[in-house]
């Protein structure tokens, strides 16, 4: 598709439309990120920056070309429909399983369900790469799900980059297993630990967590992994850039050898090879990414030519169409201030970083997710993974470090057919 060379600016006036500041009319050069941040306004507009990152992210900015941010999305007539081999019934699942699937209203698979479930049935390792949003969590939940079933001595690991995706799986887990006395914990950190251990003295079929809370517990010898036959390695990209790559090597070093493994990433880098031939044996390998990033996101660039963007940001989150909208920062003490000035303006809104208690997290997510609060300010922890419905905006109000980064911000709008927009913020 040819890219689109208009963006938005935002005049004095406050006026906020198309065609005022093209990219054409300038010199196409790579865009190091940040904005202006040597002039900050009183009311704390300006870019927000703190010391350390954390989360093991790697320092210093990737160069990123503005044309990047910029892409029309296509209209929904125009996306060919994928057209599955299977539907959920077709598939060699148990009737009770079939059933609760049912009962969820799924009937046809989507394109990562429809090719990779039949190969975790027939026990093949396999690697799953896939935009975000594409319904990984159920073509592996599902298959899995269905050999405990059939053995109820199965024990499966799921290992995720971050607490909200780890108990986003132990939901689905749960919707999918109704009634089907199935029983699964999640381990992550930032959550009591001894709720944890309490959790984990009990039979649990699944044990989804994430790296280093799974690595604490095993060193706290409450949690064996030579009884876990199945593994699942979820956004394994994201734990490479996040720095698990020794506790994720440590835990399948633990396991034993003789071992069904699913790998799920959406990036092939050398270091996600590299993992694949260490710990998987001739798996099968599924593809379903259609391109960097989702076809029904419309984006483009906000540039604010020196007006505060605390200003331009509480403009737009005032237009009509700004229905839910989720914001990006780059660091902890600039999303939670960014949150509270966009209360004390009187706009409904959370934050949710990585200083924040696990409770903290879930309230935000949930006000978020029921609608009593508009805006959700965040940092790149609510990136990948979370499955929230109708975001209707994502704004980048800080740069991210990363394409990749930006790719995964992005897909948390435009999910499940609908068509949604993202606007990078440039100075």
């Amino acid at each position: 598709m040819e890219r689109q060379n208009q963006s938005r600016s935002y005049g004095r006036s406050g006026s906020y439309g198309r065609g005022a500041a093209s990219t054409g009319n300038r010199r196409s050069r790579p865009y190091n990120g940040g904005g202006n941040n040597r002039s900050r306004s009183r009311n704390g507009g300006g870019g927000f920056r703190s010391k350390g990152r954390g989360g093991g992210r790697r320092a210093g900015k990737q160069q990123i070309d503005i044309a990047r941010f910029i892409n029309r999305a296509e209209p929904a007539a125009e996306v060919k429909a994928y057209e599955p081999q299977h539907k959920f019934a077709d598939f060699a699942l148990d009737a009770r399983l079939k059933s609760n699937i049912a009962t969820k209203g799924y009937v046809d698979p989507t394109p990562i369900q429809d090719q990779i479930i039949k190969h975790v049935l027939e026990g093949k390792d396999v690697v799953g790469i896939a935009n975000t949003g594409t319904g990984k969590t159920a073509a592996f939940l599902l298959p899995l799900i269905d050999k405990v079933l059939n053995n109820p001595k199965e024990r499966v690991m799921v290992i995720t980059p971050t607490r909200e995706l780890a108990q986003q799986i132990e939901q689905e887990l749960i919707s999918f297993t109704k009634g089907l006395r199935i029983f699964a914990t999640s381990c992550v950190g930032g959550a009591p630990i001894g709720r944890q251990i309490s959790r984990l003295k009990r039979h649990n079929h699944f044990v989804i967590g994430t790296p280093g809370r799974l690595k604490d517990l095993v060193e706290r010898r409450v949690l064996s992994l030579n009884g876990f036959n199945t593994l699942v390695l979820d956004e394994a990209d994201r734990m490479l850039d996040m720095g698990f790559i020794d506790d994720m090597k440590q835990i399948m070093a633990g396991m034993p050898k003789e071992r069904h493994t699913l790998f799920f990433s959406a990036t092939m880098s050398k270091e996600i090879t590299a993992l694949i031939s260490t710990f998987l044996k001739e798996p099968v390998t599924v593809s379903v990414k259609t391109g960097d990033t989702s076809k029904q996101v419309d984006q483009d660039v906000v540039r604010t030519r020196g007006a505060d963007k605390l200003d331009v940001l509480h403009d737009l989150l005032n237009q009509s169409d700004f229905e839910r909208v989720l914001v990006f920062g780059e660091t902890k003490r600039g999303v939670e201030k960014l949150s509270a000035l966009l209360t004390k303006r009187g706009i409904r809104a959370e934050a949710i970083h990585g200083n924040k208690s696990q409770s903290q997290r879930e309230r935000a997510l949930k006000k978020f997710k029921d609608g009593h609060a508009k805006v959700l300010v965040a940092t790149d922890v609510a990136a990948r993974g979370l499955d929230i419905n109708n975001v209707s905006h994502v704004i980048n109000y800080d740069t991210p470090q990363t394409y990749d980064d930006y790719v995964h911000r992005i897909g948390r709008t435009g999910r499940a057919g609908k068509t949604g927009k993202a606007l990078t913020f440039i100075g």
